[in-house]
């Protein structure tokens, strides 16, 4: 009896201490700013730090504990900073490095982590390392991918094979001065650099390392899987053609016309991401504290999950998981949403999080892609779903893509189609509107008589200012969200899911006693539906959080085992103890 008594408290203290404490990027919400779109400071028409700077109280405001920066090196802009020119160096349009050390000094007050775009697959044709290949320089010559062309029977030098960009035609472009192709998975103006060479893999660890020292919280690193080709050694030295993709389409300048078994996903990325977050967690054993990495790659999530690691090395803390962009659309039915959601969660390793995103600056904004009527409903499955959650900017309050014009289009993607009439498939400039802040002049975005695109109509009634004064708003909202996502059943409760027919989609957090469940009516029919399917789930439901059209209001009762549902409404119920 007496050792049971000396046990006892010692096996309680062992329950209590089990939580680990949970990092900070496990718990707080990433948000995406593209610079050039998101506040002017010097009516330019363009976006810029001292803009993001200005405007951090804005992100403290929203429950934003970090944001992710699209490019802001300095740039030809052929691609808008993705065709970086100095990796060690602020575009001029965006302001100084005094101005970028600002934004840290600014951002570490609020205690808003900053998070850089890592762009390693290419440079700009207009980077001295590319001049300087391009004048025989050995070294540099080496950093990029060449290729002899090939020359037909009428004498014509043609590229050496088939391999197409991501932007249309072919992924080559012939040099005169060194009488060769160099490769390019994205616009002409995007050499691919050879991680085959050592030289470029430790002058890209350099880089990373010049920003860390700089304060920076981590690196979203952008078109992680096109980082290297294979190995053509493989094939006599000379890289070989792709084969056609299945339902590809006609068009052999499309990008979709392959499949590219040769240039995406090779085997080889995987480690190079691991030898990345050795440098990073380098920095972690100096000062304690972690850097993050996100991968972008529209993979497969058998590929996806092989950048959180091998099982002896780690990769990236966050794999993004594009299922809400890739997957699911306005026409999606609750059983879909279900399935891709639950993809993610299956495939991950049980000792990795998840993490949630439903827009960004490549593609629809989420009013657009599913519905306005829906925009508050996929915020609660992004903020209140296990895991990590990104928002792009404008999402908090519901903002849709602009028309653009193609006399206005600027977009690669778009612009490489030479059409003026379907040009707006591809091109991703309507989502990269300037961001509506009021209703004065260009939306607040900038004092200038043009900005760099046209401002979205109807920003007079879709803004910042608008929903901050109007208690029933998008912006109020995710506020709700946010906060919400803070407490423990949140941050550490169990997850279940159900698609009740093909309209209702809900699913249920729980820790401990306190259990919530989240209820979205994709469609606009209105149902009564029997939340008692959920364990533990009973009597009367409190509303916590409605969307902005529910005739519902928080405090207010729901039954659970006859919940109506009315036609798009989005609710958080919290069951009563």
């Amino acid at each position: 009896m007496r050792t049971t008594l000396l046990l006892l408290p010692l096996l309680l203290a062992v329950v209590q201490c089990d939580e680990k404490e949970l990092e900070w990027w496990e718990t707080t919400v990433f948000y995406q700013i593209y610079p050039r779109s998101f506040k002017d400071s010097d009516g330019d028409g363009i976006g810029d730090l001292n803009g993001i700077t200005e405007n951090l109280e804005y992100l403290k405001e929203l429950g934003i504990g970090a944001t992710w920066l699209s490019p802001i090196f300095k740039s030809p802009m052929y691609d808008f900073g993705y065709d970086i020119s100095d990796f060690y160096a602020i575009q001029d349009e965006y302001g100084t490095m005094e101005d970028f050390d600002r934004l840290l000094e600014k951002a570490k007050e609020l205690d808003i982590k900053i998070v850089l775009d890592f762009v390693p697959n290419h440079t700009s044709n207009e980077s001295v390392w590319f001049e300087e290949a391009l004048k025989g320089h050995e070294k540099y010559y080496n950093y990029f991918v060449w290729e002899d062309g090939v020359t037909d029977e009428n004498g014509k030098l043609n590229p050496p094979n088939n391999w197409v960009s991501v932007f249309r035609k072919s992924a080559w472009e012939y040099r005169e001065e060194v009488g060769k192709y160099y490769l390019h998975q994205f616009v002409i103006g995007q050499p691919d650099l050879d991680y085959r060479n050592p030289d470029v893999v430790e002058e890209m660890k350099n880089v990373v390392r010049f920003w860390l020292d700089k304060g920076v919280a981590g690196f979203r690193v952008d078109a992680i899987a096109h980082l290297f080709e294979v190995d053509k050694k493989l094939y006599g030295d000379k890289y070989p053609d792709e084969p056609l993709a299945n339902n590809g389409g006609t068009d052999p300048d499309n990008y979709d016309y392959l499949d590219h078994v040769y240039t995406k996903d090779q085997e080889e990325t995987f480690e190079m991401v691991y030898q990345w977050r050795e440098v990073f967690d380098e920095y972690k054993q100096k000062d304690g504290f972690t850097r993050v990495m996100m991968t972008e790659a529209y993979s497969s999530p058998q590929v996806t999950m092989k950048y959180f690691g091998d099982g002896q090395r780690n990769g990236a803390q966050m794999p993004f998981n594009f299922v809400l962009i890739s997957d699911v659309s306005g026409s999606s039915t609750a059983a879909e949403i279900k399935y891709a959601l639950d993809k993610f969660l299956a495939f991950k390793p049980v000792d990795k999080l998840a993490n949630w995103v439903a827009g960004n600056h490549d593609n629809n904004r989420v009013a657009s892609r599913f519905s306005p009527e829906l925009v508050d409903g996929i915020n609660m499955i992004l903020l209140l779903l296990p895991g990590i959650a990104v928002t792009y900017m404008g999402e908090e309050i519901g903002m849709v893509d602009g028309y653009v014009s193609w006399e206005d289009t600027v977009d690669p993607s778009g612009c490489n189609t030479d059409d003026p009439i379907n040009y707006w498939t591809a091109s991703r400039d309507p989502e990269r509107t300037p961001f509506q802040w009021n209703a004065e002049k260009n939306a607040g975005f900038s004092t200038g008589d043009k900005t760099w695109l046209p401002v979205a109509e109807g920003y007079e009634n879709l803004n910042v200012e608008v929903q901050k004064s109007t208690p029933r708003s998008h912006l109020n909202v995710y506020k709700q969200l946010t906060q919400l996502r803070t407490t423990s059943v949140f941050q550490r409760g169990r997850f279940e899911s159900v698609a009740f027919n093909s309209d209702i989609f809900a699913f249920k957090r729980w820790y401990n006693s306190e259990v919530y469940v989240v209820v979205i009516n994709l469609k606009g029919q209105d149902y009564t539906i029997d939340l008692t399917y959920f364990e533990n789930v009973v009597g009367d439901l409190e509303v916590v959080v409605t969307d902005i059209r529910s005739t519902k209001s928080a405090g207010d009762v729901v039954n659970a085992s006859q919940a109506e549902i009315l036609a798009h409404e989005s609710l958080v119920l919290k069951v009563k103890n």
